[in-house]
Formats: C-alpha cells, sequence, structure tokens
C-alpha cells in the first residue's frame, strides 16, 4: 500500500514512491553517456569510496590511539629554559627506546657538528670583538697567527649562515616542535623517490659541514688550546666548557671523517626546540617491553610558562628541574638568580590545588657543574646569603634540598601525606641516569597503583 502525504497548502496528495530519492538522483547516470564518461565516473566513484574508507580507517585509528594514551603514563617536564629538560627526555628515549635513538643517530651527528661550529664561532666573535675595540693581541706573531686562523676558519663558520632553519644566532641551535628535522637528517643517500628529493639532499650535501670540519681540524685545535685565546675568552667571561653543547675538547673524534655520535654526544648535544612538544615512547625491552609513556616538554622561558597550566589537566607525574647554578642567572633578566627563581616556581607547583594529586618528582640538576664551581672556589654566600655552611658539594645541595623540601611540605594541599621525592642529578652522565630514569618510571607507576587502591 502507497504511503500518502497531504499538501494542505495545494490541497492534494502524492504518493511517497513517486517522490525522487535524494541520493539516487545525483549518482543517476546522465541520459546521453559516452562509454568514455562512464568509465570517468566509475573511477570518479571508486577514488570517493577509497577516501570514505581511508577516512573511517582514520577515525579508527585515532580512536585506538587515543585509548591508548589514555591508559598511558603521562609525564610533564619542568623547569626554567636550560634547566636540562631535553636532556633527561633524551635518557628516558635511550633507557626504553634505544632502537628508535639508533636509527635518529645520523641526525643528531648534524647537531654536534654544529655544536662545535658555534662555540669556534663564539671564539672568533671575542677576538674580533677586540680588534674592532683596538684591543687586539699586543704581540705581533700572536695577532698574526689569530688573525690568519681567523680567516682560515670563515668557511667553517659560513656553514651556519647556510642553516638557518636550523641556528638561531641570538640563541644557538633551535629547530621547530615535531622531529621533521630528524627526518630530513636521516634521509640516507641511496634513497630517493623523486628527482625532487634528490636535488634537494644534493643542496644539503653541499652544506654538509663534515668535510670542512675535517679539514679545519687542526686549525680548530690550534685556536682552542692557544694561550691568547684562553685570557680572550676569561676577559669576556665566557666559560664554554660549563656550556650545554661543548665540544671543543673532542674535536679530533668529532672531525674525523667517519665520525658517528655516542650516546653521550647525544645527551651532551644541545638544540632548543621552539614549542611544546609531546614524545610518545614505547618501550622495546626489559620488564616493562611494549609499555607506553607520553613526555610533553614545554618552554621554559618566562614568558612562556603561562602555557603550562593546559597541560597539567589529565598528568600523572611532573618531574620538574632545578639547576643547581647558583651563580648564575637568568638568561632573559640578568637580576633574578637561577636557584631563586626554581624556587619560586616550585612554591607555585607546589601549592596548586589542579596538581593536589599530581606526583611531583625534584631534579637538582647540573650536580656536575655546582662541583666545578665550588672547586674553582666560588663562594655560596656571596650569593645566598643565608648559607652559612661549609662551601662542600653535600653542604650546598642539603642546604637547597632543605629549601625545596620546606615549602613543599607547607604549601602542598594534601600536607604531609604528599611525598617529597628528589633526586641529585647530572644530566650528561648517561650510565647513572639510565638507572635514575627506570627508578623514577617504577615510582610513578606505584603511586598510580596507590592512587586506584591496587596496591
Amino acid at each position: 500500500m502507497a504511503i500518502v502525504i497531504s499538501s494542505s497548502r495545494k490541497g492534494k496528495s502524492r504518493s511517497l514512491d513517486a517522490l525522487e530519492n535524494p541520493f539516487v538522483g545525483p549518482m543517476r547516470p546522465p541520459a546521453n553517456e559516452t562509454s568514455a564518461q562512464r568509465s570517468e565516473r566509475a573511477r570518479a566513484l571508486q577514488d570517493a569510496q577509497a577516501r570514505s574508507r581511508k577516512i573511517d580507517d582514520d577515525l579508527q585509528e585515532t580512536k585506538r590511539f587515543l585509548e591508548r594514551r589514555k591508559k598511558a603514563l603521562k609525564i610533564l617536564l619542568l623547569g626554567q629554559a636550560e634547566s636540562g629538560k631535553s636532556t633527561v627526555l633524551k635518557n628516558f628515549q635511550l633507557a626504553y627506546a634505544p632502537a628508535t635513538v639508533q636509527r635518529e643517530r645520523v641526525a643528531w651527528k648534524r647537531i654536534v657538528q654544529l655544536n662545535l661550529i658555534l662555540s669556534v664561532k663564539a671564539i672568533l666573535g671575542c677576538l674580533q670583538a677586540d680588534w674592532n675595540a683596538g684591543s687586539g693581541p699586543t704581540d705581533s706573531e700572536a695577532d698574526k697567527r689569530l688573525r690568519a686562523l681567523s680567516m682560515r676558519l670563515k668557511p667553517l663558520i659560513a656553514v651556519i649562515r647556510d642553516s638557518k632553519v636550523l641556528c638561531d644566532e641570538q640563541r644557538g641551535l633551535s629547530v621547530p616542535a615535531g622531529g621533521a628535522w630528524k627526518q630530513l637528517f636521516t634521509t640516507t643517500r641511496d634513497r630517493f623517490s623523486t628527482d625532487s628529493e634528490l636535488f634537494n639532499r644534493m643542496n644539503l650535501e653541499r652544506n654538509d659541514p663534515g668535510g670542512l670540519l675535517h679539514a679545519s681540524k687542526e686549525d680548530i685545535m690550534l685556536l682552542w688550546t692557544d694561550d691568547v685565546v684562553q685570557r680572550t675568552l676569561a676577559r669576556h667571561s665566557m666559560r664554554l666548557e660549563e656550556s650545554s653543547g661543548f665540544f671543543l675538547d673532542d674535536t679530533p673524534r668529532i672531525a674525523d671523517i667517519d665520525y658517528l655520535p655516542t650516546d653521550d654526544d647525544i645527551v651532551r648535544a644541545r638544540v632548543r626546540t621552539v614549542g611544546v612538544e609531546e614524545h610518545h615512547i614505547i618501550a622495546e625491552n626489559g620488564k616493562d617491553k611494549g609499555a607506553e609513556f607520553f613526555i610533553t616538554d614545554v618552554g621554559g622561558s618566562r614568558s612562556s610558562r603561562a602555557s603550562w597550566v593546559p597541560y597539567f589537566d589529565d598528568v600523572n607525574a611532573i618531574l620538574f628541574l632545578a639547576p643547581l647554578s647558583f651563580n648564575q642567572m637568568l638568561e632573559e633578566d640578568p637580576t633574578t638568580n637561577r636557584l631563586e627563581d626554581s624556587l619560586s616556581i616550585w612554591r607555585d607547583l607546589c601549592g596548586s590545588k589542579l596538581l593536589a594529586h599530581c606526583t611531583l618528582i625534584l631534579l637538582l640538576n647540573k650536580k656536575d657543574i655546582l662541583a666545578r664551581a665550588l672547586a674553582s672556589g666560588v663562594e655560596v654566600k656571596k650569593y645566598v646569603t643565608s648559607y652559612n655552611e661549609e662551601n662542600t658539594v653535600p653542604n650546598v645541595t642539603k642546604y637547597f634540598r632543605d629549601r625545596f623540601k620546606h615549602y613543599h611540605r607547607k604549601l602542598s594541599p594534601t600536607g604531609a601525606s604528599r611525598p617529597f621525592i628528589v633526586y641529585e642529578t647530572s644530566a650528561i652522565d648517561t650510565r647513572t641516569m639510565k638507572s635514575l630514569v627506570v627508578t623514577v618510571h617504577d615510582s610513578i607507576i606505584r603511586k598510580n597503583l596507590a592512587n586506584s587502591d591496587i596496591i
């Protein structure tokens, strides 16, 4: 029986069977369709179906990924700029995903090479500043020698200008978040899918610093070991050996034509990531094989700290890095002591109600730099007036450890029930850090299980 729909305005009825199906009309072939047009329409239909299946598959994959992410361990790395967050992240990758790091080793080779070249550029910059001011070496032979070295090393410095995608003249190497730079630098010479890719690779090889570094190896070593250069750097208060990405002492090895970075080189390499970057790590071996966790690395400069709050949601633990740099000031504010700034951030984290049930883990980092500073005779009291103990590493670390602990207990919304978890670290010590990151990971797992009443 036909279904009748009434039309009150026109006062007549029409059968639903007579109505045109809106889904059939557009698919109906034209009355005078040729065989070629029919084939083209069939291909278009197949393409549309393929795109539809692809969309469905992508949606399902996204759903599975979000389900896995919900169950995975989520860690947020926090700390001021240059606190060592990226270094800790690389130690996590070495501990849990060594095969992934191995695939990226060639990309890190380029970063290490550029770190070395930037150090050479910094030295030549100091020499040039003195020459411009008319206060260069008084010894004419030394002056002549250094000017000749500077001229011979200019082609090497030009590599930095040709690598603008990676180099920020003011703040060193920088790359956008996302890891695309690793894919670019790990393209192998024997894999070219298109002529365009071959052309891009040829351009990349043309600016490859490996050959120039090898040719400049002796000159770099002469420059770095020169007594006049060392006195010039001291006069400019430039302590390159205390900065991240320092490889001048390793010039013979890094400038070798067959150089490939070690794990220590990768950890020590310095490249600044611009923007927030989330790293998905899947444990490749050991008792945690197959376990997934996400580590988010956010910017630490003062201007970027306001953007931290959205990342507090759904995070299992925060690793807060506080460098033991009691005698250093913030790069963006030379009047603010770095350790005091870390204490200020720590107070805010401890007192945040959003993080009341989040595990806070404090890493008192760069203990190696602290030891060097104390060994050189730097007095802590000169920078921290409340410090009255002997100038030794154990005393200094205990003093700052106690200060962080005081704020943790005083400001935590849950009071003394929140455990104070702290480790003294040197993030560039890969052997020690490998054990530490496993310990940290296990402690977070135990805390989450306890919160879920499973243990």
